[in-house]
């Protein structure tokens, strides 16, 4: 019969993430609302006559319905990642078996830090496709300049530079698109099971109580274990310890060592407690 060992975040490390992935949810659903009031609300001020250049109550508008449309996209991905913890807590951070098989969940708070500059990133792309389009919101305003020939004059300038605005915009475009389409990717794998057989072919590393785990073909996943409580990190590190001897290091040779240290810290601190 398999022996299955399940370690599963501390009491305090499960609450820390849970709140703070809870605050970002409502922080960023609370944009997203406010954001769309204020574009509908903004829409209203103007007429919508078509013109041969941009109105800049069209790039305002623009710019507050594209962060909420961010802070959804943001709240996705939050929520999914609060899924997963919830799946982690019953289900166990870190399943070892003695067929020698590892299935961990990355469910660090980082995840978090990841999710906000992934949304940072995608908002200044949006910025630079705006600022790409300056330009030809200038036209706008040229055109109500009452010297005849300095009306001209500076509309065939901001038409001149509106041509290199343009391939700016259409750069920031496809930054945005494929920045879009990579996070329906990672919002996939945010806090998702991994599963690796451990054998000559997977590469564990221990450095900073991080545990990285590594294997041709599969996801690498970076399992923070000062989320487990004390007692579970000793057991886990001893486990680990355990099945590479039976392995006899074919995994890695230096992960011996390294648990070996990260055990040995963890036993001095238990005791200075």
């Amino acid at each position: 019969m398999e022996n299955v060992s399940s370690f599963r975040p501390g009491r305090s490390a499960h609450k820390h993430i849970v709140v703070r992935s809870w605050l970002m949810l409502v922080g960023l659903l609370s944009l997203a609302l406010i954001t769309l009031v204020l574009g509908i609300v903004m829409w209203k001020t103007y007429n919508h006559r078509f013109t041969f250049y941009l109105k800049w109550q069209d790039a305002l508008v623009a710019l507050l319905w594209f962060l909420s449309f961010l802070s959804v996209g943001g709240s996705a991905m939050t929520g999914r990642f609060l899924y997963a913890v919830r799946a982690g807590s019953k289900q166990g951070m870190i399943t070892l078996s003695d067929k020698q098989r590892l299935v961990a969940r990355d469910l660090s708070s980082l995840n978090l830090a990841s999710i906000f500059w992934m949304l940072h990133s995608t908002f200044w792309c949006f910025v630079a496709l705006l600022l790409g389009l300056v330009p030809a919101i200038l036209i706008g305003w040229t055109q109500h300049i009452t010297n005849q020939a300095l009306m001209i004059l500076t509309t065939i300038l901001a038409g001149l530079f509106s041509l290199g605005g343009i391939a700016v915009s259409v750069g920031a475009t496809i930054c945005i698109i494929v920045g879009c389409v990579g996070a329906i990717s990672f919002t996939r794998k945010l806090g998702a099971a991994q599963s690796y057989v451990l054998n000559n072919r997977t590469i564990l590393r221990i450095d900073d109580f991080v545990l990285t785990i590594s294997h041709p073909g599969t996801e690498e996943a970076l399992v923070d274990l000062n989320l487990l409580d004390k007692a579970d990190q000793q057991k886990l590190l001893s486990l680990l310890h355990e099945h590479w001897i039976g392995g006899q290091g074919d995994w890695n040779p230096e992960l011996g060592e390294e648990i070996e240290a990260a055990l040995h810290g963890r036993q001095l601190e238990i005791v200075a407690v």
